[in-house]
């Protein structure tokens, strides 16, 4: 017998069932995109005795028009009721989003709300190799494309009574609570101007929040010096393509992998602070895929400090 009549069926056996199973790994990735879930977490930050506060956390949703069911699920989040929504940026992939944008959130924006803007908010996507992703940051960002609508996008929420954090510390009061927060703007970009918001946190409000688009570590470190009792963040799409069980193999910042997802703490200068990170709504458009990492909005319920995370 010939050796080349029993390897050739060999390797066409096993090139077919490679191509086989990377078709049905991509149409897996492709429909786990559009899985679009509704996290519940609790953040002990309340006043004793407090009742509890409901905190939206929207982050990348990456919209671009044509995108229907993402646009409807974000319509659907309105019924939750929330007393109080933050979002975490990177709204914006299509020149044309930003009226879409609106009308999802519809009823939404007019709860109390505040905001940052991610680097995707102002800047064309661009199609990339997603390899890419899992190399070391050279440093490198697409600024030379086109800019997105992100000042149409600010004025829309800022015209509903949401509260630009970009670079600056603001305040609200919901349901009696006082809310001190402080916001960069994108640290992808290297836009954060964390000495606009350096100095000790408001010690006389209920609750203190550190709002940026990206967890890097010197926001993150900032933030908890200062006395901030969360921070709230998104980019990092949670991985995005994750191994079983969401173990991500990258983060696109240099915060460590374990913490790509969900509330974990952050620690330094001596103080704690909790840290929930948004794996978000969206991709980029033209890699609209996910493995073990479904697209997410976070409904946080503040509870009193003391109570039990569930």
């Amino acid at each position: 017998m010939r050796l080349a009549s029993v390897i050739g069926p060999v390797v066409g056996t096993a090139l077919g069932t490679g191509l086989a199973t990377g078709a049905a790994m991509t149409a897996y990735a492709l429909w786990e995109a559009r899985q679009y879930t509704l996290r519940h977490v609790g953040l002990p930050v309340l006043p004793e005795g407090a009742d509890p506060l409901r905190v939206l956390h929207l982050s990348d949703m990456h919209v671009v028009p044509s995108q229907h069911k993402k646009l409807d699920w974000i319509a659907s989040l309105a019924s939750l009721k929330p007393d109080l929504v933050i979002d975490t940026g990177d709204n914006l992939a299509h020149q044309r989003a930003v009226p879409s944008i609106v009308n999802a959130l519809g009823t939404l924006l007019d709860v109390p709300g505040v905001f940052v803007h991610g680097s995707n908010d102002y800047y064309e996507p661009r199609l990339r190799n997603p390899i890419g992703y899992l190399l070391p940051d050279n440093g490198k960002r697409q600024t030379n494309v086109p800019e997105l609508p992100w000042r149409d996008l600010s004025a829309s929420f800022t015209k509903s009574g949401w509260l630009d954090l970009t670079n600056t510390r603001s305040s609200l009061t919901v349901k009696g609570i006082e809310l001190a927060f402080a916001g960069v703007d994108d640290p992808h970009l290297r836009l954060d101007d964390l000495s606009a918001v350096a100095g000790p946190a408001d010690p006389s409000a209920d609750v203190r929040l550190g709002v940026a688009h990206a967890p890097y570590l010197r926001v993150l470190d900032q933030f908890t010096a200062d006395g901030y009792d969360a921070i709230l963040a998104g980019h990092t799409h949670g991985g995005q393509i994750c191994l079983p069980g969401g173990r991500a193999l990258a983060t696109n910042c240099d915060l460590d992998p374990a913490r790509v997802r969900g509330l974990h703490t952050h620690t330094h200068g001596g103080r704690q602070a909790w840290l929930h990170v948004s794996a978000g709504l969206g991709t980029s458009p033209y890699t609209r895929i996910r493995i073990a990492c479904r697209p997410e909005a976070t409904l946080l319920t503040l509870t009193p400090r003391g109570a039990s995370r569930r």
